[in-house]
């Protein structure tokens, strides 16, 4: 291995230096130089390393620069993950060509890789199209597709002028499962296998979290580490926004099954509109030597499926109740799920493995040629999905058997009807991370704003199993931002704010939105933790605001992408927004000049996986809310509080209106993770006036 040369490196952003030069607003920042001699030491050192670099700090650059200089000189591929699709873009489009400009005369190839079904299946569009449509629109939207798929070099959706329903585009789109590999028709015009080939060759690959675990998770259960799988072979990583990973590693390595879901999967295998018949099954019954048709019983039995859906659908929602959430704990009263919920698990169980079975049956008498047809291997994978679901079933049936694993039901509301979410997700993903991610791997930097509590990185280590790795202790250095907060940012929380169980407290969150969003004159980011005080919020002050020319946004009422652009186009809005805009978002200079914090970021007791390992903790005999819940609100809070300052010249007020920061003896672990900034505790009178004074 040939070892990085830091003092050549780190040079090169120093003043003068080649990536300095490039850089039209290049400011000197020693927290930055720290951080890329810190990753430095991870390449040289074959280690695991932890960050945490502050807004401002230039992170990308800190460890673009080693990962490109490593892959030259080493020929090893590094792959470089994120959480955002956002960053990605950013990464590949623009910080990636201007460090590789940097570095001379040398060529650095870089590859962005998104999830398959981001890219169109040039078979799966040839068997759409050859069945007859159902709808209009879908014929109008083929057609677009089809054209686009002339001309198009990677096949992304990113690039087409449309946004195709998801019907469409999901009936279109390439999925591992579905691929026929070698012998494909397809193969030689694949979008993926070109997209593999240009990887292979490459030296950095962006990716994100979730197609970076379908590899990793692939290697862990046996695909080996040597080969290509999801990606190349490789052993050094960096993960960007590393404090997403236990969300992301969760959701991935989650199971989960919806009505929407099996309908959908059953349309695929069979529909009907008046005479016209289409679906896999109607070309599968036409491949049949016999004269016997055994379309009608298969059709009978996929309505049979959905009518049994149906009715666990109504049983699910029902047990949700007002809450939405239903999870099957060790204390949970069994009285109605044996009556009803067990029942009906059972019933569709039953009802899809006798499904199934009669398609296997008859794939089985298939011969060779029919066989390898793209249509039974398509057949095959959904009944391998509605198998798994059917396993879901059992596993619900049984949860008291699965006491490493949540089982829990969703109601999600939509504009027409409700439907329930079954899942189940593993309560402690740090054993699987530390032997997927971090364990194989030479290199694994994690980088993030917020990975560390008052330069503690302990909460985050132990939940992502990156400690006790043989003798590997990881490297770790938190790098503060180079902004001026003690001048640029005020702390507001006014005094007379009841504690969040009060009754008033509403009432007051209400007052206080309205004149502190008033006080600065819209460009406002008003984070809450329920859209149910979201609402009550923005009902209260919307007709108040609106009339004093202040734009009220409110999350949910368009695509998340659309609203946060009309948001940073308009100087004098406000957006109330809850959940995944606490992160991710950034509104420079006056777009933003006001964060509302109405409550501290504490995950609500109706989360099952929060609550199941809140239990876990509590058996161990430890403190659940000192070891889970509150680490997990002080990141949060922190990623909050980073909305505002995106700039070295931005300026702003973060306004907290929780009194447990002032009141409750933990509140000052939330202000000890800030920054020093300037501060204003009094009256929510005196605040309004703080904030004038201040922004004014």
């Amino acid at each position: 291995m040939i070892n990085l040369d830091p003092e050549k490196i780190i040079s090169s952003l120093c003043e003068g230096g080649p990536v300095a030069k490039r850089l039209a607003l290049y400011e000197p920042r020693q927290s930055q130089l720290d951080l890329l001699s810190l990753i430095i030491r991870g390449f040289n050192e074959d280690a695991l390393v932890m960050a945490e670099a502050g807004t401002g700090v230039g992170k990308s650059f800190a460890y673009l620069l080693p990962a490109m200089h490593f892959a030259l000189a080493n020929k090893e591929k590094v792959i470089i993950s994120t959480a955002s699709i956002t960053l990605q873009q950013q990464l590949f489009e623009k910080d990636i060509p201007l460090v590789a400009s940097s570095m001379g005369d040398v060529k650095i190839k870089s590859v962005i890789m998104k999830g398959r079904g981001n890219y169109l299946c040039l078979r799966r569009l040839d068997d759409v199209l050859h069945e007859p449509s159902l709808f209009d629109f879908e014929e109008n939207e083929l057609t677009q597709i089809t054209e686009w798929a002339k001309t198009t070099k990677t096949g992304g959706k990113a690039e087409l002028s449309f946004m195709p329903s998801d019907s469409i585009w999901s009936s279109v789109c390439s999925e591992s499962d579905l691929c026929l590999g070698n012998f494909c028709p397809c193969r030689e015009q694949c979008f993926i296998l070109a997209l593999r080939r240009e990887a292979n060759n490459a030296h950095i690959i962006v990716v994100n979290h979730h197609l970076l675990f379908a590899d990793l998770a692939a290697r862990y259960q046996g695909a080996g580490y040597e080969s290509a799988v999801v990606l190349p072979p490789f052993n050094r990583l960096i993960i960007d926004e590393a404090h997403t990973i236990e969300n992301a590693a969760t959701s991935f390595f989650s199971s989960e099954f919806a009505r929407t879901g099996i309908f959908k999967q059953l349309g695929r295998l069979y529909s009907r509109r008046r005479a016209n018949e289409r679906g896999l099954l109607v070309r599968l019954c036409a491949m049949l030597a016999s004269s016997e048709d055994p379309l009608d019983e298969m059709a009978s039995a996929i309505q049979t499926v959905k009518t049994s859906c149906e009715e666990l659908d109504d049983c699910a929602l029902q047990l949700c109740g007002m809450e939405g959430i239903f999870r099957l704990s060790p204390s949970v009263d069994e009285s109605f799920l044996k009556k009803s919920l067990f029942p009906n698990l059972k019933t569709l169980r039953k009802n899809i493995l006798k499904l199934t079975d009669m398609i296997k049956e008859i794939l089985e008498n298939l011969d060779d040629g029919d066989a390898a047809e793209p249509a039974v291997w398509e057949i095959k994978t959904i009944v391998r999905r509605l198998e798994n679901t059917a396993d879901i079933c059992n596993a619900f049936c049984k949860y008291k058997k699965h006491e490493n694993e949540v089982l829990w039901i969703e109601k999600i509301q939509s504009f027409k009807e409700p439907w329930a979410v079954f899942t189940r997700t593993p309560i402690d993903l740090a054993p699987i991370l530390k032997d997927s991610v971090f364990k194989p791997n030479k290199t694994v930097a994690c980088v993030s704003a917020t990975l560390a509590i008052n330069d503690d990185f302990t909460y985050w280590a132990s939940r992502c199993g990156i400690c006790g790795i043989d003798s590997r202790l990881p490297l770790s250095g938190c790098f503060p931002s180079p902004f001026p907060y003690a001048s640029a940012v005020l702390l507001a929380s006014p005094m007379d704010a009841p504690l969040p169980d009060d009754e008033y407290y509403q009432e007051f969150i209400n007052n206080a939105v309205f004149n502190l969003t008033a006080a600065a004159g819209g460009s406002a980011l008003i984070l809450f933790t329920s859209f149910q005080s979201l609402n009550n919020a923005h009902q209260s002050a919307k007709a108040k605001l609106t009339a004093m020319g202040i734009r009220c946004l409110k999350q949910g009422e368009d695509d998340r992408t659309r609203l946060l652009q009309t948001f940073l186009s308009d100087e004098s809005s406000c957006l109330f927004a809850t959940d995944s805009f606490w992160e991710g978002i950034d509104a420079p200079g006056e777009t933003l000049k006001l964060v509302i914090i109405c409550r501290l970021p504490f995950r609500t007791p109706g989360d099952p996986v929060h609550e199941a390992r809140r239990e876990v903790v509590e058996k161990q005999g430890g403190n659940p809310f000192i070891e889970l819940s509150l680490p997990q609100a002080v990141m949060k809070f922190k990623q909050g509080f980073g909305r505002l300052i995106r700039r070295s010249a931005d300026r702003g007020v973060v306004a907290v209106l929780d009194a447990r920061i002032q009141k409750k003896s933990y509140g000052k672990l939330f202000i000890q993770a800030l920054p020093q900034t300037k501060t204003s505790s009094s009256s929510l009178a005196n605040t309004v006036k703080d904030i004038e004074n201040f922004l004014y």
